[in-house]
C-alpha cells in the first residue's frame, strides 16, 4: 500500500473544511454504499467490513412523517446510488453501534438534505459539526418553504416524533 503524501493529507483536511467537515478527528474512511435505510442511515462496506452509518448534524424525519420520511430517503437513494464511493469522517458511535459521520460524495449529503429541506439541522448534536452552514442551510430552507418546511414553521421534528413514541 502506497503512503500518503503529507501535501495530499493537507489537500484533503483542506476539501473536507471546504464542504463543511470538521478535519482531523480521525482519518477519513473512504466506502462503498450498499443500501439506504432511510434519510440519514445507510450502510456502506469498507476494508471487507459492513458498517451503519448514521449521518452526523442532522435528522431526517422518521418513515412514519409521511410523506416527508419516504422523501428523505427517495432523495438520499438519488444524491447515493448504491456502488458509489464515499469520504466517511467519522465523528463518533452511537448507543446503537452505528458509526455517526458526516458523508460525503460530491458534496457534504447532510448538509445538502437540510438545504433541500429533507432534514434539520439537529441541534443537540451539532457540536464536531460546522454548526454555522447547518444553521444558515436550514434557514435558507425554511425561508424558501422547501420539503420539511411547507407547513407553516415545518413539520413536527423527528427527535420528538420518537420522544412521543416512546412515552
Amino acid at each position: 500500500m502506497k503512503a500518503a503524501s503529507p501535501l495530499r493529507g493537507l489537500l484533503l483536511a483542506g476539501w473536507l473544511a471546504l464542504v463543511g467537515c470538521n478535519a482531523g478527528r480521525s482519518q477519513p474512511l473512504r466506502a462503498v454504499v450498499l443500501s439506504i435505510g432511510d434519510g440519514d442511515t445507510i450502510r456502506v462496506r469498507e476494508d471487507g467490513r459492513t458498517m451503519t452509518v448514521r449521518l452526523a448534524c442532522i435528522d431526517a424525519p422518521e418513515l412514519a412523517q409521511s410523506p416527508y420520511g419516504a422523501q428523505a430517503r427517495a432523495y438520499l437513494r438519488q444524491r447515493l446510488p448504491l456502488g458509489a464511493v464515499v469520504t466517511l469522517d467519522i465523528h463518533t458511535k452511537d448507543r446503537y453501534g452505528r458509526l455517526v459521520a458526516e458523508v460525503i460524495s460530491d458534496s457534504n449529503l447532510g448538509l445538502a438534505l437540510v438545504e433541500d429541506g429533507q432534514a434539520f439541522a439537529y441541534r443537540r448534536y451539532l457540536h464536531g459539526c460546522n454548526a454555522p452552514a447547518y444553521l444558515d442551510a436550514e434557514f435558507r430552507a425554511s425561508r424558501h418553504r422547501f420539503g420539511v418546511w411547507q407547513p407553516p414553521g415545518g413539520i413536527p421534528r423527528p427527535w420528538e416524533v420518537r420522544r412521543q413514541r416512546r412515552s
